[in-house]
């Protein structure tokens, strides 16, 4: 029930989405990231292609920023962290195999620097406390331009979640998986997951196709 209960905070943002693209936005003209437009943040977010072996529960959805998408980005005191963002997007999938689930959210901001002092916000302030009181932290590697997880327990019988939060030029990233059996969820699942929609953020930034998927 725990484990569960926990899941569906994470889908809920997914499964609010109601709003569609078509937002412009200017790219910069330097080497700097890419401010990404409405479409584009959708296609940041990993779809059936992208997630083989996964069933798509929530399909990628992007929305202009406004007070109701702040509260589900950023709910901590003033939605702090959600400053200068622009555009607030998720998916989600399960798989039945494993019965493990993932939610994928993106929050695109009006610049590298906006995105970097929102990044210690909501880490310190929200995401970072969302895989349980004993949770350890977790390796990602050299992914994006800041990153951190946590790995732990979110049932009463051992079941695992992980939260990881990345940074990749003008965007902030979240991956928040859970498993209702012990073996669903594991490391090197999570730094996948993780690796995928950090991949595809800096695709979209670079102004590539955005083709980044899990195996690919």
């Amino acid at each position: 029930m725990v484990m569960r209960k926990w899941w569906g905070a994470a889908a809920a943002a997914a499964l609010l989405l109601t709003g569609c693209g078509g937002a412009e936005a200017d790219n910069a003209s330097d080497d700097r990231a890419a401010v990404l437009s409405e479409d584009e943040v959708r296609d940041v977010l990993p779809d059936d292609q992208a997630m083989p072996d996964w069933k798509q529960s929530a399909r990628p959805t992007a929305v202009a920023m406004n007070d109701l998408y702040r509260r589900e980005a950023c709910p901590i005191k003033g939605n702090a962290g959600c400053e200068e963002s622009r555009f607030f997007g998720a998916s989600a999938f399960r798989h039945d195999g494993t019965a493990a689930y993932v939610s994928f959210l993106a929050v695109a901001y009006d610049s590298e620097e906006a995105a970097g002092r929102a990044y210690d916000v909501l880490w310190d302030g929200y995401y970072g406390k969302k895989a349980g009181p004993s949770a350890k932290t977790l390796d990602l590697g050299p992914l994006g331009d800041e990153r951190d997880a946590r790995f732990g327990t979110v049932g009463f019988n051992g079941e695992p979640g992980a939260v990881t939060q990345t940074r990749v030029g003008t965007t902030l990233l979240w991956t928040e998986a859970a498993s209702a059996g012990k073996g669903g969820v594991d490391e090197d699942v999570v730094r996948d997951l993780a690796t995928v929609l950090a991949d595809r953020s800096r695709q979209a930034q670079r102004g590539d196709a955005v083709s980044a998927s899990l195996g690919g």
